[in-house]
């Protein structure tokens, strides 16, 4: 097995290997150049993404500056996804994202990791473990999500929030490490934020 196919299976392995070096390069030399581009070429942004990513389902939008360790080669994104400024995906496995989920500034999804053995730090191993982050969701900004971990649908994540553990669907979760605060309830159909009802006829 080469290191490259390592980078999969949750073993350690180096990630400074030649093969995998050398085309990581092409993929951040393509991320610098969507990063590049001018908010009047949107349908250029639309097209480079699709090149860049392993999927990406229509309707979906990165505010650059987008950062990713391979320029998405490894993200799997379905429809009508949002992204705000300085997302950063660590995608050195593979990312899944569902349809219609946001995510707000500066949010994280890492999949890869260290040991916290000194002496194999010290050589550079690495593990990656793959993310998957269901439909609907809300990233607030600043989150951070750290690999191998699994967020159900319809999942709403609090500004600065460090997810460590899967979360089940349809819950608000919030702090550091990130814990279920409430199951999303009858309140949450007639008010969107604190005493602000939804008026459903203005919609």
């Amino acid at each position: 097995m080469s290191l490259k196919e390592r980078m999969h299976t949750g073993e350690l392995f180096l990630p400074g290997d030649t093969e995998i070096m050398e085309w990581q390069i092409e993929c951040l030399d393509r991320l610098y150049e969507f990063n590049l581009t001018r908010p009047t070429e949107e349908k250029k942004r639309e097209e480079m993404l699709k090149e860049m990513f392993a999927e990406i389902g229509e309707g979906c939008y990165i505010e650059p500056p987008f950062h990713a360790n391979f320029g998405g080669a490894h993200v799997h994104f379905g429809k009508n996804i949002y992204a705000n400024f300085n997302l950063t995906l660590v995608d050195d496995t593979h990312i899944y994202v569902g349809d219609s989920t946001m995510f707000g500034p500066n949010v994280v999804v890492a999949t890869a990791g260290h040991p916290i053995l000194p002496e194999l730090r010290e050589k550079a191993y690495q593990y990656n473990f793959p993310v998957h982050i269901g439909k609907n969701c809300w990233i607030g900004a600043g989150a951070i999500i750290v690999p191998g971990v699994t967020i159900g649908d319809n999942v709403v994540i609090g500004a600065g929030s460090v997810v460590t553990k899967d979360l089940p669907s349809n819950v608000v979760a919030v702090g550091n490490p990130c814990r279920i605060l409430r199951e999303i309830n009858e309140h949450d159909k007639e008010y969107y934020f604190k005493d602000r009802k939804i008026e459903f006829q203005a919609l």
